[in-house]
């Protein structure tokens, strides 16, 4: 299991991303998502924050879809 964050700021095409704990490129402004056992499940978490979420195309690669 993994503890993911989701990023309190959006992308500038309007996307919150979801980072994995150690991840190079994390957010200073985040909200912590808690362990997951899968991004998915990460991913899905940070949709019931904002609707609009995608993961990090560098340490969650299986979940960014844009």
């Amino acid at each position: 299991m993994d503890l993911y964050y989701v990023n309190n700021n959006s992308q500038p095409t309007g996307e919150h991303e979801v980072h994995k704990n150690g991840c190079n490129f994390m957010p200073t402004n985040k909200a912590e998502l808690g362990m997951h056992s899968t991004c998915f499940s990460a991913v899905q978490k940070a949709k019931g924050i904002y609707s609009n979420v995608d993961g990090c195309m560098f340490c969650i690669p299986n979940c960014h879809t844009r």
